[in-house]
């Protein structure tokens, strides 16, 4: 049975990082005392060590410890030891090419359906789709797949933004945008905006937060979907 929480963002305005998400970490990692932090991802080019010591930081708030898995010798070994896990946020690029070359996609996507709980926040919950194409990132490097872990049926659009009128911004919207990669594929995308989540508990998938989602499907108008609305069948 899997317990995944795949959130649009680790940090609200004017909020510590990831204090919105405390009270869903608490349930999600209810029972365990040390997870895996898979900061590769790197947001800013910050560094590995000090992108682990700002998750420890969060996490200490709940009273779990965590650990960096880039400080594994036996990094897929580590995966398999761990109770749990929590990717964040940053280039989803960088964090896809890493996870591929150091062979760890499979490893850590076997883990979570086996039902231990994974935490991703923008970065991290993109690779919790099929693929890693309705990212907003820059590719600032060429990752050697595309493909993601498929926890969800669907792709993820973190971070999404409607259109504003108020401002004379003549480029793309998200939603052209998701429109275009609709061109080439059929995968559902879902507009996941600022301080939302996506709960999966076993077969069950729902929006949480306050906000709606905007649900893309090829071929068809987008449209809204409430919190708490299912989103098992897209």
């Amino acid at each position: 049975m899997m317990n995944i929480v795949l959130a649009s963002t680790s940090t609200l305005s004017g909020q510590d990082y990831l204090a919105y998400l405390q009270p869903v970490m608490k349930d999600l990692f209810a029972g365990i005392s040390e997870i895996i932090f898979v900061p590769y991802a790197r947001p800013g080019g910050i560094s590995h060590d000090d992108y682990t010591k700002r998750a420890a930081e969060a996490f200490s708030a709940v009273g779990i410890r965590v650990k960096g898995l880039h400080t594994f010798e036996d990094p897929a070994t580590a995966l398999r030891h761990a109770a749990g896990f929590f990717t964040g946020g940053g280039n989803t690029f960088l964090l896809v090419k890493q996870l591929h070359e150091l062979e760890l996609m499979d490893v850590l996507r076997h883990e979570v359906e086996k039902g231990k709980p994974y935490l991703g926040t923008s970065a991290g919950s993109n690779i919790g789709g099929v693929n890693m194409q309705t990212t907003n990132d820059m590719p600032i490097v060429y990752p050697p797949s595309f493909e993601t872990m498929e926890l969800v049926p669907f792709n993820l659009n973190p971070h999404y933004m409607d259109p504003m009128p108020e401002i004379k911004h003549m480029g793309e919207t998200r939603e052209t945008r998701i429109k275009e990669f609709h061109t080439q594929q059929d995968v559902p995308v879902i507009g996941l905006r600022e301080g939302s989540w996506i709960e999966v508990k076993g077969t069950e998938i729902r929006l949480r937060g306050e906000l709606s989602a905007r649900i893309f499907k090829a071929g068809k108008e987008p449209y809204e979907l409430p919190a708490g609305g299912n989103l098992a069948i897209l």
